[in-house]
C-alpha cells in the first residue's frame, strides 16, 4: 500500500473515531460552558451507555452479525437502540445533576467536580461487579459492506457512523443556535445571574444540558461498540480522557470547537499510531494536551471571558 493510500485508510479511521470523541467531548463542553465545571462521572455515562446499548440490541433479537428474533428492519432496530441508549443515559446524567450536584451548586472550591470523580467510580463499579471484568462482544448486524477508495478500504459502519454523528452534531448546533431553550443555554452560559433576571429557568436549562450531554455520550458509547464490536466497565477512561482532550482543543465551552476537537484527535490517533507507533499515542495526545493548556488554555475556538460569581 502507498503512502497515499495508508494515509486515506488512517484519515477514513481518524474520522470514525473522531466521531465518537466529538459526541462524547459534547457532554463536556456542554456543561463547562454553563456551570463552569469538569464533569468527570461523563466518562463512564459513556460506558454505561455502550452497555445499555449492548442489552437492547440484545432485547430486540440482535445476536452476533444477524437479527433472529424481531420483525423490524435494520434500520428501525438501530433507530431503536440510539432512542433508548440516549434517553436512558440522558436520564442517568440528569439524576447525576439532581442527586449529586445540585446541592453543591452554590458551594465554592473543586467539592463538585470532586463529587463527579466519586460518581464516576460508583458508575465503574456498579458495571464491574454486575457485569463482570470481562470484554463483552457487541452484536452487529450491519452488512459487511466494502467500498475501494484507491488502496483504502471504506466501510458500511464507518458510513453509518459519520452519517449519525453529523445529524447528532448538526441537530445540536440548530438547537443551541435558533431553539428558545437554546438560546436561554446561550444567555445562561454567558451569565446566569443576568439570565435569571430576565426570566430564563436556570435549573431548567442546567437540566437540559445535562441531559443531552449525556445523551450523545450514550450514542457515543452505541457507536464504540459497532465500530469495535465490544465492549468493557474500563473504555470509559480511555475514550474519556481523549473526549476531554478534543474538548479542551477545541475550546471547551465552544460547541463547533468540541466537533473540531474531536475530529482533529481522532486523526492524530490514528495517524500517530500509523506512523510513528501505537504505543506513543497516548504520549502524542497527552502532550498536545499539555501545551494547550500551557499555551493556549482557551483552546483553538475558544475565548477568555470573565470568572463567574
Amino acid at each position: 500500500m502507498s503512502t497515499f493510500d495508508l494515509l486515506l485508510q488512517q484519515t477514513i479511521n481518524g474520522l470514525s473515531l473522531g466521531a465518537m470523541y466529538a459526541l462524547l467531548a459534547l457532554g463536556f463542553t456542554l456543561v463547562y460552558g454553563i456551570l463552569e465545571l469538569i464533569n468527570f462521572s461523563h466518562f463512564n455515562v459513556f460506558m454505561v451507555g455502550s452497555f445499555v446499548a449492548l442489552w437492547t440490541l440484545q432485547a430486540l433479537g440482535i445476536s452476533g452479525q444477524s437479527v433472529i428474533l424481531t420483525g423490524l428492519p435494520l434500520v428501525g432496530v438501530l433507530l431503536a437502540a440510539f432512542a433508548v441508549t440516549m434517553v436512558f443515559s440522558g436520564l442517568l446524567g440528569v439524576a447525576i445533576e439532581r442527586i449529586s450536584l445540585r446541592p453543591l451548586r452554590n458551594v465554592k472550591g473543586p467539592a463538585a467536580m470532586i463529587t463527579t470523580i466519586g460518581v464516576s467510580y460508583i458508575l465503574f463499579n456498579i458495571i464491574l461487579l454486575t457485569v463482570g471484568a470481562d470484554s463483552k462482544n457487541f452484536p452487529n448486524p450491519l452488512p459487511t459492506a466494502r467500498f475501494q477508495i484507491g488502496g483504502a478500504i471504506l466501510e458500511l459502519r464507518e458510513i453509518l457512523i459519520w452519517v449519525v454523528s453529523l445529524v447528532l452534531m448538526l441537530g445540536l448546533y440548530l438547537f443551541v443556535q435558533k431553539s428558545r431553550l437554546g438560546k436561554a443555554m446561550r444567555a445562561t452560559a454567558q451569565d446566569p445571574e443576568a439570565a435569571r433576571m430576565m426570566g430564563v429557568e436556570v435549573d431548567r436549562v442546567i437540566i437540559t444540558a445535562f441531559f443531552l450531554g449525556s445523551a450523545l455520550a450514550g450514542a457515543g458509547g452505541l457507536i464504540f461498540g459497532l465500530y469495535y464490536n465490544f465492549t468493557s466497565f474500563i473504555i470509559g477512561f480511555t475514550a474519556g480522557l481523549r473526549a476531554f482532550t478534543a474538548a479542551v482543543l477545541g475550546g471547551i465551552g465552544n460547541v463547533p470547537g468540541a466537533m473540531i476537537g474531536g475530529v482533529l484527535i481522532g486523526l492524530i490517533e490514528t495517524m500517530g499510531g500509523q506512523f510513528i507507533a501505537t504505543a506513543w499515542t497516548d504520549v502524542i495526545i497527552f502532550s498536545i494536551l499539555v501545551l494547550v493548556l500551557v499555551f493556549k488554555p482557551t483552546g483553538l475556538f475558544g475565548t477568555l471571558t470573565p470568572t463567574k460569581s
